[in-house]
């Protein structure tokens, strides 16, 4: 399975909050998010510098008891013209902290899976900066592009959250609803070597690397497969059209349907 190096995420966070900012800047402050209904662009702006420089001071601060989180948040700027240099300093901070030496050290993973707290956190940061900045492209009515390398290996952190010990505690309607009878699943990137096999069972839905017998595939280049499993493109959408569906299509969609995260 993909998994890019280190260097390789840190500045793909970075790359992809400067792209975020650009197209903030082009859609402008109070226009909405159609893939975040909720949100405008300056709410998209804020919530992941706040995030960066939030998951940065755990990191940094090597904590490891999530009674200990930070409770202050960073103030994001009331000008818009500062937001590029805010989000850059905002990025480079939290993959600063995401340093070599840093990454295997103990701190709090939120997923609770083998994962080290710090690539828990590095690759959740560089699924924020893909994710929303495609959002403000979508707000800036701006071409968006994820390389296949950083779409395949988010689909597996993707998978891993919607797997992990914390899933069931936060979401735990999403957890029920993806239990199954052994029901299959399958993503099979065409643009990289990666497939996905996802199993529906009692106790709960699990996933493994490759390909396998399955009861519906799904088929594309990793970028659509991943904007499609997060929701942020309906397997009906004309963008979508590269993803080839062979067996239960109902099934993939019960799966999308009972899968999102927190609003945003």
């Amino acid at each position: 399975m993909t998994e890019p190096n280190a260097e390789t995420t840190r500045r793909a966070i970075v790359e992809h909050t400067r792209r975020l900012a650009e197209s903030a800047a082009a859609a402008g402050p109070d226009a909405a998010v159609p893939t975040a209904p909720e949100w405008t662009v300056t709410d998209l702006v804020t919530h992941l510098g706040q995030t960066q420089h939030w998951v940065a001071e755990i990191i940094e601060r090597r904590i490891t008891d999530p009674t200990r989180l930070p409770t202050e948040m960073a103030v994001s700027p009331a000008d818009p013209g500062d937001w590029l240099a805010w989000l850059t300093e905002s990025a480079q901070r939290v993959a600063d902290a995401c340093a070599d030496d840093a990454l295997d050290a103990p701190v709090f993973n939120a997923a609770g899976d083998e994962r080290s707290g710090g690539r828990f956190w590095m690759v959740s940061m560089l699924n924020e900066a893909v994710v929303h900045g495609f959002d403000a492209a979508i707000a800036a009515n701006r071409p968006v592009d994820v390389d296949a390398g950083i779409a395949a290996a988010l689909i597996g952190n993707h998978l891993r959250m919607l797997t992990s010990p914390t899933w069931e505690m936060q979401r735990p309607e999403s957890a029920h609803a993806l239990r199954g009878t052994g029901q299959t699943l399958q993503w099979q990137a065409t643009d990289t070597a990666d497939a996905w096999l996802i199993e529906r069972r009692p106790d709960g839905a699990t996933w493994q690397p490759g390909t396998g017998q399955a009861d519906v595939t799904l088929t594309g280049p990793a970028g659509s497969l991943f904007l499609t499993l997060i929701r942020r493109l309906p397997l009906t959408d004309h963008a979508t059209a590269a993803i080839s569906i062979d067996g239960d299509s109902d099934l993939a969609r019960h799966w999308l349907d009972h899968t999102a995260h927190a609003a945003g």
